[in-house]
């Protein structure tokens, strides 16, 4: 079993625990943070992560919109230290979302395609 030292200086290399993604800031294309990561969803198949819930809006995380963006859409940025996506906070306006009394179905392919096509990721 690692302690919590060890657990830290084997994610400095490509992998990272969940607990660390969730709460990782999100930056726009234009490097102005614009929410953070609430949860990941991972394909039950074939492990993979397929899409990240961004937390956006709202105050003090109440409130908050919910937005499914495919993991592919993101890239981790070192310098920052945390995840860009190619688009701003403005073009989230026009984004699917859910909000905070509600709940994505994830089990929608057309839905789950409209996500993909709006970040221009394919669906898979």
């Amino acid at each position: 079993m690692l302690n919590q030292g060890e657990m830290d200086r084997s994610e400095m290399g490509r992998l990272i625990g969940s607990d660390k993604v969730e709460g990782t800031s999100v930056y726009g294309a234009d490097r102005n943070r614009i929410g953070s990561i609430e949860r990941v969803m991972i394909d039950k198949v074939s492990g993979r992560v397929s899409y990240a819930v961004l937390g956006f809006g709202g105050f003090l995380g109440l409130g908050n919109d919910h937005y499914p963006l495919p993991w592919q859409s993101l890239k981790y940025d070192t310098e920052l230290g945390g995840y860009v996506t190619g688009i701003t906070a403005g073009a989230l306006e026009g984004a699917p979302k859910y909000g905070e009394r509600a709940d994505w179905n994830w089990g929608d392919d057309a839905a789950m395609r409209g996500i993909n096509a709006y970040y221009g990721v394919p669906f898979a």
